[in-house]
């Protein structure tokens, strides 16, 4: 292994790099060989480091590999140039450092490709279990209904025609709806009424007068109409 290094060369690197790139990883013969035929300014530069090189390491071209090629920013040199109202516009000449190594072919290992592992699995990935809070409220079951039913009086439920209530003493529309809200919609369904079921409703609402008049005037409906 060999090397050279050329400093304060007057190139710009960026446009350096370019070619450094191009012959990096090359056999010094076939880079010398491509560098001939750029027209880039640096080809010429960096063609003469790499003879260097060589040279330094009493080899052959054909013999070595360049494993190095890099070109490092130097001092930038600074002029001035007047422009028009006595002004002056900055004029950069950049300058860089020339780094080549060279390796004996025999000796240049290339980089072993990566292997890659068939084993790996692309199990995917379980996901998160959502909070409590996110789930949705349960659904009210049918024993939930019917608790909330245990305290209404028991009647005709489901059917939205009925007898005309207001007929029955003490019995105006608006109590109509009440008993109906309640499942009640004939007279049978009043006549059938318990003591507790009468407690209930009077609890539930004011009643004027007494209710239990209601259910006897009812029972009259229901005798009537069985005769």
């Amino acid at each position: 292994m060999s090397k050279a290094l050329l400093k304060f060369v007057r190139v710009s690197p960026t446009k350096a790099r370019l070619v450094a790139r191009e012959v990096q990883g090359m056999n010094a013969e076939h880079a010398l060989a491509a560098l001939e035929f750029m027209p880039n300014k640096a080809a010429g530069i960096i063609a003469g480091v790499i003879t260097s090189a060589v040279a330094n390491g009493e080899y052959e071209p054909e013999e070595v590999v360049i494993t190095s090629c890099r070109v490092d920013k130097a001092a930038v040199m600074k002029r001035w140039r007047p422009r028009a109202r006595g002004t002056a516009s900055r004029i950069i000449k950049p300058t860089a450092h020339v780094f080549v190594e060279v390796t004996p072919a025999s000796e240049a290992t290339k980089p072993e490709p990566k292997k890659v592992d068939t084993k790996r699995t692309t199990a995917k990935k379980p996901e998160p279990k959502k909070a409590e809070a996110d789930k949705p409220a349960p659904r009210e079951t049918e024993p939930q209904t019917e608790a909330r039913n245990e305290n209404k009086p028991a009647g005709r439920k489901g059917t939205a025609k009925g007898d005309d209530l207001t007929k029955i003493k003490g019995i105006g529309k608006v109590y109509q709806g009440k008993l109906n809200d309640e499942g009640i919609y004939t007279f049978e369904d009043v006549a059938n009424m318990t003591d507790e079921q009468i407690a209930i409703m009077e609890e539930k609402y004011t009643f004027r007068g007494d209710f239990r008049e209601s259910v006897a005037d009812a029972k009259n409906f229901v005798n009537g109409k069985e005769a």
